[in-house]
C-alpha cells in the first residue's frame, strides 16, 4: 500500500546524486549532506545537525530518557521508532527487499545502501583524495585516515582507533574474550569473522579467486594481496628511504632497519632479532634441529626456503631467465643482479667519492678504501684485509692449500673464480663483448679498461703529477717513477726493476751458466 508521501510526484532532484524529492523544501535539507552544512546546534555539547529532528533526539542523550522500552529484553530506546526497527530482531521480520538479488533487510534505509552494491553509487565522496563511499559512515571514517582523528580509545593500554567497533575488537585482547566459538573443532576467536575464515580450514572453501592466474584463496584481503604480484602495486612506502612494499607487515618490519629495533631475543645467548623467524631459525643453532631433509642426498637445512633452493642442484632447474641474451638463473637475486649487466645500473653510490656499485656489498666493502678499516687479521703473519674472503685465501698461502685445480692441465688455484677464468684459456671463451667494436675478453674488468679507448675516460690520477690513466694498475706503475721504489729485483746480479715484465727481459741477457751459479 503506498503512502501518501509516496503518491506524490517527486519533482525536485539533487544536481549532485540524482535523489529526488517532493518538496523543494527536502531538497534544500538534503544538500547539507553535501554541503556539511549543520545549521541545528546543541546547546549543551555544541555538536551540530543537519536536521532539527536528529537535534532533538541528540537532546535525549543529555537528559538519558529512554521512554520506549522493549517488552522482551527489556532495552530502551530514545525514538518509537527505534524501539520499532529493534522489535524485528526478535520477531525476525524482515519487510524490506532488495528487486535484483532478493535480499531482504530490517531497514529501509539499509536496504537502499544495499542497492548501490548494484547500482554501482557512491554518493559520499572525499574531498582530499576523492575517494568515493556507498555510506556516509565510512566516508566519516576515511576522512579520520587524513586527519589523523582516532576518538576511540582504549583505557588499558592507551591505544587509539578510527572506529568503535575496533576498539571493542581491541579490548578483547585485554579481556581474553573470544566469543565466537568453531563447532567443529572447539576453536575460539575474538571475531566472528576470524572464525568464518577458520571454518573454511576444515570446509576446504577457497571462495576468492585471482583473474590472473586462478590462485584460490581463503579470504579476500590475501587475494587483493597477492594480486599486486601482477599489478606491481607497493602501496606502503618508507618515509626513511623511499623503499616500497606490497605488505604493510613488510613496512613494519623494514622500519626496524632505520630505527635498529630488535624485539625478539634469544633465551639461550641473548642475540636479538628484528623478526620472530629470524629468531627461531637462530635458535636451531643451539638445538642443532634441521628439519628439513633432501630426500636425495640427505643434506639437512634450518630453512624450507633452502632446502628448495638445493633441490635445484639435483634437478638442474633454472626457474628465473634473463630477458634480454637468455640466460638462467636458479635464485631470482642472482637474475636481478645479471640483469645490472644489461641495464648499466649502479644503485649504490659512495657517498665520498661517488663512485656506483651494482652491489650493495661492493660499496660497503669500497669504503673501506676510505675508512681505512681492515677488519679480518691473519693469525699467521698479522697481515689485515677489508674482506673475508681475501683474508681466508690469503691464510692458503701459509698452507699452500690450492683447492681448485684444472682438469685440462692440472694448473691449481686459490679462487674458484681464478679457475673459472683459467678455463676460459682452454675453451677459448670470451663472454664480454665491445658493443662499439665486437672485441672481445675473458674478463669484465678486461672489457671496462677496453671501453675507455673509446670515451677516452682516465680515471686514475697521479697525486703527484697530475697524469691520468685508464686503469689503476698503470697508475700504480708510473707512481713508482716518483718514489723509487722496484720491487723486482734480478737474483743475479741485484739490478731493480719497476715492472715484472722488464725484469723478465732482463733475466734473457744472463747465460745458462749464469743463472746455475744462483
Amino acid at each position: 500500500m503506498k503512502t501518501k508521501s509516496d503518491s506524490k510526484e517527486k519533482s525536485y532532484s539533487c544536481k549532485k546524486c540524482g535523489s529526488s524529492f517532493s518538496r523543494k523544501q527536502y531538497l534544500a535539507i538534503h544538500m547539507r549532506t553535501h554541503t556539511g552544512e549543520k545549521t541545528y546546534p546543541c546547546k549543551i555539547c555544541s555538536s551540530s545537525f543537519a536536521w532539527k529532528k536528529h537535534m532533538l533526539k541528540h537532546m535525549l542523550t543529555h537528559t538519558v530518557e529512554k521512554p520506549y522500552s522493549c517488552e522482551v529484553c527489556g532495552h530502551s530506546f530514545l525514538g518509537k521508532c527505534s524501539l520499532e526497527i529493534h522489535m524485528r530482531t526478535h520477531t525476525g521480520e524482515k519487510p524490506y527487499s532488495c528487486e535484483i538479488c532478493g535480499s531482504s533487510f530490517t531497514q529501509k534505509n539499509t536496504m537502499l545502501i544495499h542497492m548501490r552494491k548494484h547500482t554501482g553509487e557512491k554518493p559520499y565522496a572525499c574531498e582530499i583524495c576523492d575517494f568515493s563511499f556507498t555510506r556516509k559512515h565510512d566516508l566519516v571514517t576515511h576522512t579520520r585516515r587524513h586527519t589523523g582523528d582516532k576518538p576511540y580509545s582504549c583505557e588499558v593500554c592507551g591505544r587509539s582507533f578510527l572506529r568503535k567497533r575496533s576498539l571493542v575488537i581491541h579490548m578483547r585482547t585485554h579481556t581474553g574474550e573470544k566469543p565466537y566459538s568453531c563447532r567443529l573443532c572447539g576453536s575460539s576467536f575474538a571475531q566472528n569473522q576470524s572464525l568464518s575464515v577458520h571454518m573454511r580450514t576444515h570446509t576446504g572453501e577457497k571462495p576468492y579467486s585471482c583473474d590472473v592466474c586462478d590462485s584460490s584463496f581463503t579470504q579476500k584481503n590475501t587475494m587483493l594481496i597477492h594480486m599486486r604480484k601482477h599489478t606491481g602495486e607497493k602501496p606502503y612506502v618508507c618515509e626513511v628511504c623511499g623503499f616500497s612494499f606490497a605488505r604493510k607487515h613488510d613496512l613494519v618490519n623494514h622500519m626496524r632497519t632505520h630505527t635498529g629495533e630488535k624485539p625478539f631475543s634469544c633465551e639461550v645467548c641473548g642475540s636479538s632479532f628484528t623478526l620472530k623467524t629470524t629468531m627461531l631459525i637462530h635458535m636451531q643453532k643451539h638445538t642443532g634441529e634441521k628439519p628439513y631433509a633432501c630426500e636425495v642426498c640427505d643434506f639437512s637445512f634450518r630453512r624450507k626456503h633452502n632446502l628448495v633452493l638445493h633441490m635445484r642442484t639435483h634437478t638442474g632447474e633454472k626457474p628465473f631467465s634473463c630477458e634480454v641474451c637468455g640466460s638462467s638463473f636458479t635464485l631470482k637475486n642472482t637474475m636481478l643482479k645479471h640483469m645490472q649487466k644489461h641495464t648499466g645500473e649502479k644503485p649504490y653510490s659512495c657517498e665520498v667519492c661517488g663512485r656506483s656499485f651494482t652491489h650493495k656489498h661492493n660499496m660497503v666493502c669500497h669504503m673501506q678504501t676510505h675508512t681505512g678499516e681492515k677488519p679480518y687479521s691473519c693469525e699467521v703473519c698479522g697481515r689485515s684485509f677489508t674482506h673475508k674472503n681475501n683474508m681466508v685465501c690469503h691464510m692458503q698461502t701459509h698452507t699452500g692449500e690450492k683447492p681448485y685445480s684444472c682438469e685440462v692441465c692440472g694448473h691449481s688455484f686459490l679462487r674458484k673464480r681464478n679457475l673459472v677464468i683459467h678455463m676460459r684459456t682452454h675453451t677459448g671463451e670470451r663472454p664480454y663483448s665491445c658493443e662499439l667494436c665486437g672485441s672481445s675478453f675473458t674478463q669484465n674488468p678486461h672489457l671496462l679498461a677496453h671501453m675507455r679507448t673509446h670515451t677516452g675516460e682516465k680515471p686514475y690520477s697521479c697525486e703527484v703529477c697530475g697524469s691520468s690513466f685508464t686503469q689503476k694498475n698503470t697508475m700504480l706503475i708510473h707512481m713508482r717513477k716518483h718514489t723509487g721504489e722496484k720491487p723486482y729485483a734480478c737474483e743475479v746480479c741485484g739490478f731493480s726493476f719497476t715492472r715484472k715484465h722488464n725484469l723478465v727481459n732482463h733475466m734473457r741477457t744472463h747465460t745458462v751458466k749464469d743463472l746455475c751459479m744462483i
